[in-house]
């Protein structure tokens, strides 16, 4: 017999496709889109388990509206809107489940971040230029070396850094750990501010915009597509952030106006871009940040890839894996990354 599964997800139909392919043949899955809570209460009423991508409010009152609930799955590792007290005493399992997929997007700002703090661009262009005119080359040891042989400049770092995350979620939370130990501030933005707990568990800072961008030295765009958002990183965007400040993109390709920003970097408002996504897929020849990077300025831009590039049969896997714990719970196995 199906079990009754109600997957909620704040992800587009592309996402909801390949979630539904990977789940195993005996789940009868409904997929609800960012529900309202009455919505959701009635799909939860003959549900045997919950699975829950992102945030959304669980608590004692949809609980009560489960009877037959066995395990909630939460995807990614924000928990704090679970109240896993009430799940405790209605007997129902908690789980969370990594986003490995996110996990990797988080890593990927950390190196576009480390690419501009380092000039990256300009530098690999200076080293294969194997210049002429550098000083006589010699063999190196302990006492014979040439530092900076190329005469590089205004080569940074992150630490002592305000690193300023718009659009917060699991993308940002897992950008936050991995920034944990490397002396910046970060500082971030979203519409519904996180408990105080939570940005006490992360090292987060809540700023209102207006504020986040005249500190930030690195901004980190993660908001989705929406048509607030559309276009909505801008010029006057870009004339609020504090002077020599860079901006990193791994959100959605459609929130920066990428002329404004172009123009920006050419103006030395700003010291440096590096996006993974565009307006346009690919993007065309004459957008203007490719010939900037092509003129080895401080501009990285990577194609698409951030998620990573697995082959289709680990993208599956991985996939598949997202309902371990439901597999596990069925055959009366250990959970894993149990909550509650």
């Amino acid at each position: 017999m199906p079990h009754k599964t109600i997957y909620t997800t704040e992800r587009a139909a592309v996402h909801q496709e390949r979630a539904l392919a990977a789940a195993p043949p005996d789940l009868d899955i409904t997929m609800l889109r960012q529900p309202d809570a009455d919505t959701l209460r009635a799909a939860l009423v003959d549900a045997e388990y919950l699975i829950s991508e992102r945030v959304g409010v669980i608590d004692a009152n949809l609980l009560a509206a489960a009877p037959r609930l066995k395990l909630i799955l939460r995807l990614g590792s924000l928990e704090y809107d679970i109240d896993l007290e009430a799940a405790r005493a209605a007997g129902v399992i908690v789980c969370r489940w990594p986003d490995v997929g996110v996990i990797r997007v988080a890593e990927h700002v950390v190196m576009l971040m480390l690419a501009l703090a380092r000039r990256l661009n300009d530098a690999q262009a200076a080293t294969l230029a194997a210049d002429p005119t550098w000083r006589e080359s010699r063999r190196t040891d302990e006492n014979t070396f040439a530092y900076n042989w190329s005469g590089r400049q205004s080569i940074g770092q992150l630490y002592g850094r305000t690193v300023s995350i718009l659009g917060f979620g699991e993308i940002g939370a897992e950008l936050a750990r991995r920034l944990s130990g490397w002396g910046v501030t970060i500082l971030y933005h979203k519409r519904r501010r996180l408990p105080l707990a939570v940005e006490a568990e992360l090292g987060l800072n809540y700023s209102e915009q207006d504020a986040l961008l005249a500190q930030s030295d690195y901004l980190v765009n993660l908001l989705p597509y929406a048509p607030e958002t559309k276009l909505s990183l801008n010029a006057q965007t870009f004339a609020r952030l504090k002077p020599g400040a860079a901006i990193v993109s791994c959100g959605s390709g459609g929130v920066i106006d990428e002329a404004a920003l172009a123009d920006a970097l050419r103006a030395g408002q700003l010291a440096g871009a590096a996006l993974d996504t565009y307006d346009w897929e690919p993007p065309h020849p004459d957008n203007p940040l490719i010939v900037l990077a092509q003129a080895h300025a401080n501009v990285i831009l990577t194609p698409h890839v951030a998620a990573g590039t697995l082959t289709p049969q680990a993208a599956a896997e991985e996939r598949r894996a997202v309902y371990t714990n439901i597999v596990r719970h069925r055959n009366g196995q250990p959970l894993l990354y149990r909550l509650a």
